[in-house]
């Protein structure tokens, strides 16, 4: 879940209350929807909600990706962009942090090893509610959570994924280790269930205010085309 700034400027793409909507809605999805889908879910009309989608296209915070269909005009799939500044600045991601802070320091709670083994649960919860897998799947979850993932290198079955953003930077200026174990924990958890064949090769944090940490993966098939 993203916090909104709204800085009540027309300007601003997000101070209309409806494109709020559908870009809260594609942050809570975490993976890619189409048209027909966002608008059902809120009750409105697919015109209107691809006027409004394309203004948050123009606007940078997402993505739109056509896919052709047997008949009729190619289907629009739209998701959040990679470096969307909501509001003029990153998307934080605290509602859901202390959640499951909460849950991996609970009774009975093994150290960092429990919070890793806490956070690879977490992370499996949130793979299984999302409607895509593979590469694509991971990386638009952790689009929606924020970490502006970027793939950096790419070696046949070997990608290495750097995070733009760190939604959880001033918990991580608190306690690093305790922060970073939970979100490889996570990262474990979404491949577990979206790519079960990958292995996480590597997970480097960086200093949060600059971000670049990066996750290196093995036995991630190619990706068929970019989303």
């Amino acid at each position: 879940m993203m916090d909104l700034p709204r800085t009540g400027s027309p300007d601003d793409a997000l101070s209309q209350p409806t494109r709020a909507r559908l870009f809260t809605l594609l942050g809570e999805l975490g993976r890619p929807a189409g048209t027909v889908e966002l608008a059902e879910q809120l009750g409105l009309h697919p015109n209107g909600v691809r006027l409004h989608l394309e203004r948050l296209q123009r606007d940078g915070l997402l993505v739109r990706k056509s896919e052709p269909q047997s008949r009729g005009r190619p289907r629009d799939s739209w998701k959040i962009a990679p470096d969307a500044h909501p509001g003029g600045r990153a998307p934080q991601a605290y509602a859901d942090l202390v959640r499951w802070l909460a849950r991996a320091t609970g009774s009975g709670s093994r150290g960092l090893r429990g919070i890793e083994a806490a956070g690879r649960e977490i992370g499996q919860e949130l793979a299984s509610r999302q409607g895509t897998t593979g590469e694509d799947g991971f990386q638009a979850t952790l689009t929606g959570l924020g970490f502006q993932p970027r793939a950096q290198a790419r070696t046949g079955e070997h990608v290495t994924i750097c995070l733009a953003n760190c939604p959880y930077r001033d918990a991580v200026r608190e306690n690093q280790p305790v922060i970073c174990t939970l979100h490889r924990g996570i990262t474990r958890g979404l491949l577990d269930v979206m790519a079960p064949d990958a292995k996480l090769a590597a997970f480097e944090p960086h200093d949060p205010d600059d971000a670049g940490c990066l996750i290196k993966l093995t036995g991630m098939a190619a990706r068929q085309r970019e989303m």
